[in-house]
């Protein structure tokens, strides 16, 4: 599925492109499964063309699983036919994993474990990542209350497995309806919108030690309930760096992809997977992820 100019998701049309090319470090990866993502949309509608340069047509998509089809020179940790997922971002904007094939650098895969599902390893890699490196800022600890604002969205959710994990306390923002998922995670779930700070001045009087805003448009309200030389990070809005916080913008990275994997595997963090769609019907996967009324990772599946 490719775009050839910025636009809505309309704007993508199913296309035949040549096989990516193979240089030294790379993997090439037949695609399974990809996942959808908000930055997939953003990117193409231009929102930040700012910041990466794009090449025409662009095949969108940064999560994939697959299998190695093919290894270039000096990449003696992959072969093919191995089970592998990749947070595939590059620098430019161009060859995607909404794709039966894509080339990635042998840095930024990850074997998958035996018991990992193909959807589960696709949904993972930039919400998995994202979650640990926002994590790895806020340095939580078994003393710590973290507030995450979107817990039960796809960064949320595993953030707050996460999290819990570690022994912290945490709380989080969803939608009602998803409340109970929020309690079986072992976060405690709060209301967003109007009235938050004495919801979570109810549940922490003195403040929350530590924010991690995963939806944006709360800063606000971050900086009322976080206690005194407390931490706070966002993925959505970089205005938090004003304020002695911190952006995240993950970076690839194969290893720590690795490591989440396992707790997949072992089953000490979960992915949830919303919906299945082909690949021709990407777009309309898209919108269904633009509506936010899904709950869980959308899977894009190549195979179909």
């Amino acid at each position: 599925m490719t775009y050839s100019e910025y636009g809505s998701p309309d704007t993508l049309h199913l296309t035949e492109q040549p096989t990516p090319k193979l240089g030294p470090g790379a993997v090439l990866i037949a695609v399974e499964r990809a996942a959808v993502n908000p930055v997939d949309w953003k990117l193409m509608a231009g929102g930040l063309d700012g910041m990466l340069d794009a090449v025409f047509p662009v095949i969108p998509g940064w999560d994939v699983s697959g299998v190695v089809e093919a290894v270039g020179p000096d990449v003696p940790e992959f072969s093919p036919g191995d089970r592998v997922a990749s947070y595939a971002r590059k620098d430019v904007v161009h060859g995607g994993t909404y794709a039966q094939y894509v080339a990635v650098p042998a840095a930024s895969v990850a074997r998958v474990p035996e018991g990992v599902s193909v959807d589960a390893a696709a949904g993972l890699p930039l919400v998995g990542l994202t979650a640990l490196r926002s994590l790895e800022m806020l340095n939580l600890s078994g003393d710590d209350t973290l507030l995450i604002h979107g817990a039960s969205g796809g960064v949320g959710h595993v953030a707050a497995q996460l999290a819990a994990a570690g022994g912290a306390r945490v709380l989080g923002t969803a939608s009602e309806r998803n409340h109970e998922k929020l309690r079986a995670l072992g976060v405690e779930p709060l209301r967003y919108g109007d009235g938050l700070e004495e919801r979570v001045r109810d549940l922490a009087p003195t403040g929350v030690t530590a924010v991690a805003d995963f939806a944006g448009g709360v800063l606000e309200q971050t900086l009322a309930v976080l206690a005194d030389d407390g931490r706070h990070v966002s993925i959505a809005d970089p205005a938090v760096e004003e304020h002695d916080g911190r952006w995240v913008w993950v970076r690839p990275d194969g290893q720590r992809l690795g490591q989440l994997l396992t707790k997949v595997a072992d089953g000490t963090l979960s992915v949830e997977i919303d919906r299945h769609f082909p690949l021709e019907q990407a777009a309309e996967a898209m919108r269904h992820n633009q509506s936010g009324d899904g709950s869980g990772k959308i899977i894009i599946d190549v195979t179909e």
